[in-house]
């Protein structure tokens, strides 16, 4: 891995652990950050499914860490992440990226979460308690991450990196 990239990644998740805070959306012990998918976006589609994932857990970490995290954070953002990676990978689409985000976190990312809840926190929560605030924090951020990575890609950043 080149010093750039490890760069980048170091700051999406300076990005995402500071700015998720000030934007966040609680629902059932769970705390929902819209700043945290657009990252995930973003570093989907320049860097990869890989470093996706490793972002979000880097972030997650540090979110828990401060105190301003869950360990909900954990499988929400990583799936999420990978999806968004992935499914940009496949397609080479910044939408197909947005919709592995909201498809990894909110749906997929959500149900994981509920065992996480249970086991963890010890919260008593339906099955289905995390997938619409995951899912709306989700869409939220994926439309930001694909605004925001469609102009780095025509400028040709994904290159640099």
């Amino acid at each position: 891995m080149n010093l750039r990239r490890l760069a980048f990644m170091a700051l999406l998740t300076a990005v995402a652990t500071l700015l998720s805070p000030l934007i966040s959306i609680p629902a059932a012990g769970a705390k929902a950050f819209p700043v945290q998918h657009a990252v995930n976006v973003i570093c989907g589609v320049l860097l990869g499914p890989g470093p996706a994932v490793t972002v979000a857990f880097a972030v997650a970490l540090l979110r828990n860490l401060l105190g301003t995290g869950t360990p909900l954070a954990f499988p929400g953002g990583m799936v999420g992440a990978f999806l968004a990676g992935h499914f940009y990978k496949m397609t080479g689409k910044t939408l197909a990226a947005g919709i592995g985000e909201v498809i990894g976190t909110g749906l997929i990312g959500a149900t994981l979460a509920y065992p996480v809840a249970k086991v963890l926190l010890g919260k008593s929560v339906a099955a289905f308690t995390y997938v619409v605030p995951f899912s709306l924090s989700s869409l939220a951020g994926a439309v930001a991450g694909v605004v925001v990575v469609q102009p780095l890609l025509r400028k040709g950043i994904a290159r640099d990196l």
